[in-house]
């Protein structure tokens, strides 16, 4: 098999795996190195079959010894099926970068033979690019489950971020969908990799020049959709990653039907609307202030399709509304929809020169079609609004509901390419209906 032959599935094989992530990495150019890290992230580009092609996105190996029922590589399905060695993945890495396809690397692996194994090949290519290339650009990669220790602080060492995929949201799920992998094999390389990042955090801070572990931080990945988990429960365990492991990310991917086990959904497009919802969940956890019990709890375990949930949770707390916003603190304003951070900072600066109405609001960056149902500027409402759960409801929602397809991610929506544009030509009057959506 050529080398063409083995990217062509190798990078395919990949293409489940998030890795869409900035870097969280500042490295400038070194003399006689090649490449560099920027802390404000990658720009990427998708081809068209999903793969991020701004990062070199690839697998050692789609040959894998378990048999996790929901992953295309396992070992009972019938793909063809590749392997790079160290040498030629590495020569092949540098070989793009110097005619700038990519600007890093992102790097997983099947289990070959064992973890231990499989996790000394992925070593081997990254010690090739640093030290035989001088390769100086980001690198992610992701630990094996079961591997050794000394394995996890070797890649970290080498690598820019590590991560290790949890899977699934119960260790139930686990059991029953991957039975070769067992909760603390995923949870022990975790713990490993935090306990190594704080260490080298004191280190650097004792001695500049020691060597940095994974600077980008760890990150983690969760299916959806493929196991009978709740929101709730899914936000749980991530509150609960970044809390006890440290995490920067934890990546939500919607199952893509691939297997045939009796437990996993067959005919269902994937649950793409909900993993768009559980990314909005966790960016109000991270950045937002919010808890999961505050957006989540036993009796509503599920988050509103047509609603994102910090209008669902507004609507719920109307009691704390409407907010004054010439008054309100930073922590008030961030609990308003449509106010973001950005937008929230502004508007505390700009109090400082005078008092706000609608129009300054709307400069300034607020989405006023979300905010105007839970403020007041200068003691007055927007026209035309009431404070009725009803009222708020029906008009947060009215667009959604006229034009499903108009819902974020919804299955139904696909990337339109330059044939899909009406035909322009004079006379034809069906392009004028096509724009105005009358076709």
């Amino acid at each position: 098999m050529d080398m063409m032959d083995k990217l062509r599935i190798l990078a395919d094989s990949a293409k489940y795996d998030a890795a869409c992530t900035s870097s969280g990495v500042d490295r400038g150019g070194r003399a006689g190195m090649l490449g560099s890290a920027v802390g404000c992230g990658i720009c990427h580009s998708f081809a068209a079959d999903g793969r991020c092609i701004s990062l070199l996105k690839v697998l050692m190996t789609n040959s894998c010894v378990f048999d996790c029922q929901y992953c295309v590589n396992r070992c009972s399905n019938d793909i063809p099926r590749a392997t790079f060695t160290p040498e030629e993945l590495a020569c092949l890495t540098m070989e793009f970068y110097r005619r700038n396809y990519i600007e890093g690397l992102f790097l997983s692996s099947g289990v070959l033979k064992n973890p231990d194994y499989a996790m000394e090949r992925m070593c081997r290519v990254l010690e090739l690019l640093r030290h035989t290339y001088h390769f100086n650009g980001y690198i992610h990669a992701k630990a094996i489950p079961g591997c050794s220790p000394e394995l996890v602080d070797k890649l970290g060492l080498l690598c820019d971020r590590m991560s290790v995929n949890i899977e699934l949201p119960s260790e139930k799920s686990l059991t029953q969908l991957a039975p070769d992998k067992k909760k603390d094999s995923i949870l022990k390389p975790m713990r490993a990799v935090r306990d190594r990042i704080s260490q080298n955090k004191q280190d650097l801070a004792v001695y500049r020049h020691a060597p940095a572990f994974a600077p980008g931080g760890q990150s983690t990945q969760m299916i959806i959709g493929a196991t009978p988990e709740t929101d709730y429960q899914i936000m749980r365990l991530s509150a609960g990653l970044y809390k006890n492991y440290g995490l920067k990310r934890v990546f939500y991917s919607a199952y893509i039907p691939v297997g045939t086990h009796a437990l996993l959904p067959k005919d269902q497009p994937p649950p793409l609307l909900r993993e768009h919802r559980l990314y909005q969940t966790d960016w109000l956890l991270r950045f937002y202030g919010f808890q999961v019990e505050e957006l989540l709890d036993e009796v509503h375990p599920s988050l509103d399709p047509l609603l994102d949930p910090k209008c669902n949770w507004a609507l719920n707390h109307l009691d704390q509304f409407p907010v004054e916003i010439n008054r309100a603190d930073k922590e008030t304003l961030l609990r308003v929809p449509g106010i973001g951070l950005k937008s929230a900072q502004r508007i505390l600066q700009a109090r400082r020169a005078g008092s706000l109405g609608f129009d300054d609001l709307k400069k300034i960056g607020v989405v006023l079609k979300r905010a105007v149902y839970f403020i007041v500027c200068r003691g007055r409402m927007y026209d035309g609004t009431r404070m009725t759960q009803s009222f708020i409801y029906q008009n947060l929602t009215a667009d959604v509901r006229r034009h499903p397809g108009d819902l974020p991610l919804f299955p139904a929506v696909r990337q339109l390419s330059w044939q899909d544009l009406p035909d322009l030509r004079p006379g034809r009057e069906d392009t004028i209906k096509c724009l105005t959506g009358q076709l």
